[in-house]
């Protein structure tokens, strides 16, 4: 069994009256310490299948293993718990609070922690050192560049050390060099031990992942395992 397992998952949304199918029974098993790409065109289903693995999108149909923990099945409350102490989430538009500095960014998803403010002060510093960006901390996200404010957003993903790092178009909206540069990181996060699923439309990340996962119209359309990388 994998590390994240999914068993017979389908997902329905209901648009405007109409049942429209975005993933079609889906068995997929990914294993701790992967670096994984879901690719595929506009409207395959690979943002949904990202969603429900990452605990925001229940299944309509089927079961999502963490760890073998049935996730679903836990009540609200523990299954923030859960993503709190297993995911990290990364996204193509950073999210970053504007009137926050990049450490305060980084610091705002250990604000329900038991860390003290001194603590948390720490942690958030350490991890903006891990992305390079220690000697900017008290910039606000428009003094830096595009490429700044996403390893902001990455440092505030894994601040809290999650085991999984979620990425959605992390590099859709940085020019090639800056892109090349975030995927570096991530390569390094991953040596480190993270598990990364990164949705991604950029063929150069396949220099970077062990493995890709094609979809197609809601079914995987191809799965394979990439020995050469960065």
């Amino acid at each position: 069994m994998g590390f994240i397992q999914l068993n017979n998952v389908n997902k329905t949304y209901n648009l405007k009256g109409t049942a429209v199918t975005a993933l079609q029974t889906t068995n997929l098993a990914i294993e701790q310490g992967e670096f994984v790409a879901l690719m595929g065109p506009s409207g395959s289903g690979k943002s949904t299948l990202l969603t429900i693995m990452g605990t925001l999108n229940p299944p309509s149909t089927g079961t999502l293993l963490i760890d073998e923990m049935d996730v679903y099945e836990l009540n609200q409350e523990r299954r923030a718990d859960f993503r709190y102490m297993y995911t990290g989430f990364v996204f193509q538009q950073m999210h970053l609070l504007n009137y926050l500095t990049a450490i305060e960014n980084v610091m705002v998803p250990l604000a329900v922690s038991k860390y003290s403010r001194a603590e948390q002060y720490k942690m958030a510093e350490a991890v903006l050192d891990q992305v390079g960006l220690l000697n900017k901390k008290n910039r606000l996200p428009n003094e830096l560049s595009g490429g700044e404010q996403q390893r902001v957003a990455i440092a505030r993903a894994i601040v809290n050390k999650p085991p999984i790092i979620f990425a959605d178009e992390p590099t859709g909206s940085l020019d090639t060099k800056t892109g090349a540069e975030i995927l570096h990181l991530f390569k390094d996060l991953n040596k480190s031990g993270q598990t990364i699923i990164m949705v991604t439309h950029n063929p150069e990340t396949l220099a970077y992942v062990s493995r890709t996962v094609v979809i197609r119209d809601g079914v995987i359309e191809s799965d394979t395992s990439i020995t050469q990388g960065v």
